[in-house]
């Protein structure tokens, strides 16, 4: 646990990203990708076990899927990333199977499934409101991938006034390298990286 770390389970949710067909899976858009490292690193069990864990201590899940509806909705194409999903956007269609969440990741009673077109997952989405509304002022953040909507969305979310930490085992990215050194940046630019353990610890005593 982070030094002087408290997390309230009345105020605290997961945001759990891009965890889809077209990320995680083999046949998804970002299959040939992401697919070998992600099984590699097992992260898929870990981040199921953990949304698990925290559901029976009252801390909602929220879910954030990477989707392009008809006319495109929110999608920008100002990044190689964007222009790439954008010449494939019927593979991300809201209701193909690759925008699909995985079989692995459940979804709970008070938990939240939200749809945008951006990098970050809260960005051009109701999502922050929602949260707000909710009374939630702290962000648990797993996903693939850690530098991609992980890094993206954790630096948005603390700009946004969120004290986000990323649960560094519960995300992973194409290599180690490129994880390990998204984890140092957002130790520096959010309220710090934990992992699972650290944070089911303060929630369960």
């Amino acid at each position: 646990m982070l030094p002087g770390m408290t997390l309230d389970p009345s105020r605290t949710a997961v945001l759990a990203l891009h965890w889809q067909v077209n990320v995680i899976e083999p046949d998804g858009f970002f299959g040939g990708l992401l697919a070998a490292p992600v099984a590699k690193s097992g992260v898929v069990g870990r981040a199921a076990a953990f949304h698990d864990a925290v559901r029976r201590v009252g801390v909602p899940v929220c879910f954030t899927r990477f989707t392009i509806p008809e006319g495109e909705g929110d999608l920008v194409r100002n990044t190689a990333f964007m222009t790439a999903v954008a010449g494939a956007q019927e593979s991300f269609r809201p209701d193909a199977p690759g925008a699909a969440l995985i079989s692995q990741m459940t979804v709970g009673e008070r938990d939240m499934v939200v749809d945008n077109q951006r990098l970050s997952g809260l960005a051009s989405s109701p999502l922050p409101d929602k949260l707000r509304e909710r009374g939630i002022d702290t962000l648990l953040v797993t996903g693939v991938a850690t530098n991609l909507t992980v890094e993206q969305t954790a630096r948005h979310g603390t700009d946004l006034g969120f004290t986000v930490h990323v649960v560094s085992d519960c995300v992973t990215a194409a290599d180690d390298a490129t994880h390990l050194a998204s984890l140092a940046n957002l130790e520096l630019a959010t309220a710090g990286c934990v992992d699972a353990e650290q944070v089911l610890a303060p929630l369960t005593d």
